[in-house]
């Protein structure tokens, strides 16, 4: 209704001056309001109907895993609308079949999850003469390995993990111990000075587990000296720039937030305490988020948001917000603050509702959005579920409904599903990255599954969403 109603008004080019300025006024409260709101509510979802949604999301994932093998089989990924497939670089790594194999697992979808893993023990080579990126190399492909040796018992898997962690090891041969980005998988050439936090300090997890499984402290060690020297170079209140430089360990670009770049350093600080036990993890992660709440943390009258500031001064430089921002209550939960994390989804549920789906970003302030893309991202859906593993609110299923009936009706296409180049007219963009099958898609499906399905208190997470477990507790 404020909608309709501020167009009419301002289609009323003949007003008196008087009047506009008035006018001016009007739609300003309107805006006001329209972002203050309260929320539409939210449809309850019964144990039944919860049951349904969780084998719809099994028959979506089956879907879109057909397309991939009509049209893309053996190479990294589907291109949904051309029908065609695609590699990151001049020869496949099998990305879209190791990162949807735990899903696959998890999900007990038997036919396929065989299929993936004969075709990743057979053809998958990681002998290739290739600079890659470190860190979606290892959150995808070494962790995705990992995780679904421990899921299935293979043990072909693990030795493809191994064989890549130790082609991953040179990037840590810097004089800080920060990784360079990208390294050559034959050679061990590294390249790529200038990083961000998120890919020095998002390995922990895939490495340390590969120290575990095969007794060689070398992989947790490196990893972890990676993480704890980009923890030293943050601010005095533990918040961390944008961009930083390996070899220097200067701060490039100071822009502090939780968005892309950033993100999982502060995630993995977390769970490298509760996979791991680690204490001076626990001691970094208690310091981080008390400067990231402290910091970014911004409360206005569209909601409870994190936004940018300049990690030296801590002042606030802008209001923006996105897709990739919605895992925070998934972490701030985990991590025991479920009061933020609910406060904080429920923006994230304001965000989603703009438009029907969330853009890749936005003005929280204006509630304008400021690109307008949707990549198939899982990150409002990985909080729905764990405040709902956390909390038991039937609630974050019913946003989780939402969220699906939405996903489907605007990304499936005939092949897959398909990202969105807009948000607001929905046109989609010729791209299904392999993280719809390794968080979107499985997200979905532990939303709506039975505890049972699998034991959120025994397993943590990567960045990726496959799930690792030792057999000490998690924290």
């Amino acid at each position: 209704m404020s909608q309709r109603f501020l167009s009419s008004v301002s289609r009323s080019a003949a007003w008196s001056p008087a009047r506009r300025a008035l006018s001016g006024l009007c739609l300003a409260a309107v805006a006001t309001m329209a972002q203050a709101a309260p929320l539409p509510a939210l449809k309850p979802v019964s144990e039944a109907e919860s049951a349904q949604l969780a084998q719809r999301v099994k028959e979506e994932t089956r879907h879109a895993w057909r397309g991939y093998k009509q049209y893309a089989w053996g190479q990294d990924a589907l291109k949904p609308l051309s029908k065609s497939g695609h590699n990151w670089y001049k020869s496949s790594l099998l990305m879209t079949p190791v990162d949807a194999l735990s899903t696959l697992l998890v999900m007990g979808l038997k036919e396929e999850s065989d299929e993936a893993r004969e075709l990743i023990a057979s053809q998958l080579n990681f002998d290739q003469d290739l600079s890659v990126q470190n860190f979606e190399i290892t959150i995808r492909l070494l962790g995705g390995l990992v995780s679904a040796y421990q899921l299935s018992g293979d043990a072909r898997l693990l030795a493809k993990a191994e064989d890549l962690g130790k082609r991953l090891l040179p990037v840590f041969d810097s004089p800080t111990g920060l990784p360079y980005t990208h390294v050559n998988l034959r050679t061990g050439l590294v390249s790529g000075t200038i990083s961000n936090p998120a890919e020095t300090g998002t390995l922990i997890i895939e490495f340390g587990m590969l120290s575990k499984l095969t007794g060689q402290p070398i992989y947790f060690e490196k990893a972890k000296r990676a993480l704890v020297e980009t923890y030293r170079r943050a601010s005095p209140d533990g918040v961390v720039g944008s961009a930083i430089n390996v070899e220097t360990g200067r701060w490039e670009r100071t822009d502090a937030h939780i968005g892309g770049g950033i993100d999982s350093y502060y995630e993995y600080l977390y769970k490298c305490w509760r996979l791991f036990g680690d204490n001076e993890c626990k001691a970094m992660w208690d310091h981080s988020i008390a400067g990231v709440n402290k910091v970014l943390g911004d409360e206005t009258k569209t909601g409870f948001w994190y936004g940018h500031a300049d990690m030296k001064t801590g002042r606030r430089t802008k209001t923006q917000y996105g897709a990739l921002d919605a895992f925070m209550p998934a972490l701030l939960a985990v991590g025991g603050d479920l009061k933020r994390a609910r406060k904080l989804q429920e923006s994230n549920l304001r965000m989603w509702r703009l438009h029907g789906i969330e853009p890749e970003s936005m003005d929280y302030k204006t509630m304008k959005v400021l690109s307008p893309e949707y990549a198939l991202r899982p990150e409002i859906v990985e909080s729905a579920y764990y405040l709902h593993q956390l909390t038991g609110d039937t609630r974050y299923r019913a946003m989780g409904r939402e969220f699906f009936e939405d996903f489907v009706r605007h990304c499936r296409t005939e092949a897959g599903y398909a990202a969105l180049k807009d948000v607001r007219s929905k046109v989609h963009e010729d791209s299904m990255e392999s993280f719809l099958f390794a968080e979107t898609f499985k997200y979905f499906y532990l939303l709506f599954s039975p505890k049972s399905a699998l034991d959120f208190d025994a397993v943590t997470f990567n960045t990726e969403a496959h799930p690792m477990r030792l057999s000490a507790p998690v924290r």
